[in-house]
């Protein structure tokens, strides 16, 4: 007895060598079991190869953003007790603080992005799917990125 027909011995009436049987349908299976060794498609782009860049590099500069936010606004000065409506008012009525603030909002939100970009890009199955969830990506980022920028920098240390 051949090792292809003792693997077929019991094997839930297949044939030797014949397919498995497919349960579900073509968008329920991993995109790579239906062909694993078919050339995808190139494109044209490098964007993957940037994203991935932008990646590694948000990141190394998102530690030094927050670290250095969570030591000013943690540690030095008295810690957390000093915390409130004037210390931030104080803090954004410089242009350094707003542009430091506004890089890590910015950072952040990219970098999460990206990574939910990718997230998404593995598991969804669909096109359809792949496209609603981007899309709704996309919304909630401008949408986040546009409310915080509004605040940062028309933020009004005079509300009374």
């Amino acid at each position: 007895m051949t090792a292809l027909q003792s693997n077929s011995v019991g094997g839930g009436g297949r044939a030797a060598g014949g397919p498995a049987p497919v349960l579900g349908k073509s968008y329920d299976r991993p995109a790579s079991l239906d062909n694993p060794r078919s050339p995808r498609m190139r494109a044209n782009s490098n964007f993957e190869k940037y994203a991935w860049l932008f990646m590694r590099f948000s990141g190394l500069l998102l530690i030094v953003l927050v670290l250095g936010h969570m030591s000013i606004m943690l540690l030095l000065d008295g810690g957390v007790k000093r915390l409130n409506f004037g210390f931030v008012a104080g803090r954004w009525a410089s242009p350094f603080w707003q542009l430091w603030d506004l890089s890590m909002l910015w950072l952040a939100q990219l970098h999460g992005g990206n990574g939910l970009r990718t997230v998404i890009a593995d598991y969804s199955r669909k096109d359809s799917t792949r496209f609603w969830l981007n899309t709704l990506l996309a919304i909630s980022m401008i949408l986040i990125l546009a409310v915080g920028t509004y605040v940062i920098f028309t933020f009004d240390p005079n509300i009374s």
